[in-house]
């Protein structure tokens, strides 16, 4: 049986990325601090000032 993709990459991404597991704490703060970076990003692109 074959997994079914999501046709938006977008959610794709999300699915890998929330299949992670962090090792130690520290691979837990780097994944913690991508998603925060990420959200800090997004924030500036959709700054409307």
């Amino acid at each position: 049986m074959t997994k079914k993709k999501a046709k938006d990459k977008n959610l794709q991404n999300v699915d890998k990325n929330l299949k992670k597991s962090a090792v130690n704490s520290h691979q837990a703060q780097q994944i913690q601090q991508d998603t925060n970076d990420r959200r800090h990003k997004d924030a500036l692109n959709h700054d409307e000032s």
